[in-house]
């Protein structure tokens, strides 16, 4: 096996904000303009060899067995460090006709998204080691149902409270929500 890829380990950061949401039943809106997941989906990785090109990629695995990708571009890593990755530009939509690179995903269904770290295998050949030149993490804590409006009440209270962007909300009365 490639040793490039294989020794990788991966943390989800913000953890205990998603094993928040999960208890509630997460929700991510989805609209045809697209809308930014919150919380945001962000790693923690080690264990690459600094020398070596990466693509990170993430792709969303809906109960009815599609995939929906995205991927942010390479990454060389810095020797001895975690590098972080954040998809914080990452949007989803419901819009079947976008062509802006954002996430199509159906309302009311549920998605598990997964991230996936590929060696870019400088190799002619390197289509023969494909098989061996990524690793995928899934956390099942990141599970969520894409809706256009929140169902649950209390995920929108937890949005509002959790969220930087949501200041404007935090400032009115709650019954307001």
């Amino acid at each position: 096996k490639n040793q490039r890829v294989c020794h990788v380990a991966v943390q989800l950061e913000m953890g205990s904000l998603w094993e928040e949401f999960n208890r509630l039943g997460t929700e991510m809106i989805v609209t045809k303009a697209g809308r930014r997941m919150f919380p945001t989906f962000q790693v923690k990785l080690s264990g690459l060899d600094p020398l070596a090109d990466y693509v990170l990629l993430m792709d969303f695995v809906p109960l009815d067995d599609k995939r929906y990708r995205w991927g942010p571009g390479h990454l060389r890593p810095k020797m001895d460090e975690w590098a972080i990755v954040s998809f914080d530009k990452l949007k989803l939509t419901n819009n079947l006709l976008d062509d802006n690179g954002h996430i199509i995903l159906n309302s009311m269904h549920r998605y598990q998204p997964r991230f996936h770290v590929v060696f870019v295998d400088p190799r002619r050949d390197s289509e023969r080691f494909a098989h061996e030149n990524f690793k995928s993490f899934s956390f099942p804590e990141t599970q969520f149902m894409a809706v256009t409006a929140y169902q649950n009440h209390r995920i929108t209270q937890l949005k509002i409270a959790s969220n930087p962007f949501a200041k404007g909300f935090r400032d009115c009365e709650p019954e307001a929500w």
